[in-house]
């Protein structure tokens, strides 16, 4: 059974940087496409960015695009979410997730698409 465990989150300043790995073990995740998600207290549940299973395509929500990146590596069974010049609004528990499909979706991240989760780490920016 696939398991994914996040790590990497903790404090961090405003305009700093940060990067959130993924760890699957159970099963191998080459086939499936990655997403992150997050959430923030009171707030929905939002999709950040996808990276299809051949990690040519990948799709950021726009409230990050042009300072996160996501990639993979599927020989080791990870993925990974480099935050540059984090904002306030980026506090949140930050979630990895993989789909049911080899693709992302172009211009949306939905979260029903992705039916394995992990636990989730705590990224904070704060002065």
């Amino acid at each position: 059974q696939l398991q994914l465990v996040e790590s990497g989150g903790g404090l961090v300043q405003p305009g700093g940087s940060l990067r959130l790995s993924c760890a699957a073990s159970g099963a191998t995740l080459a086939p499936y496409a990655i997403g992150w998600f997050r959430q923030a207290p009171g707030k929905e549940r939002e999709g950040v960015s996808c990276i299809s299973e051949s990690g040519g395509t990948t799709v950021y929500a726009h409230s990050v695009k042009g300072r996160f990146t996501i990639s993979r590596d599927s020989a080791a069974n990870m993925a990974y979410l480099q935050m540059n010049s984090v904002k306030l609004e980026d506090t949140a528990v930050y979630f990895c997730a993989v789909s049911a499909f080899a693709g992302c979706s172009m211009e949306t991240i939905p979260a029903p698409d992705f039916p394995s989760w992990g636990q989730g780490t705590q990224v904070t920016v704060s002065s």
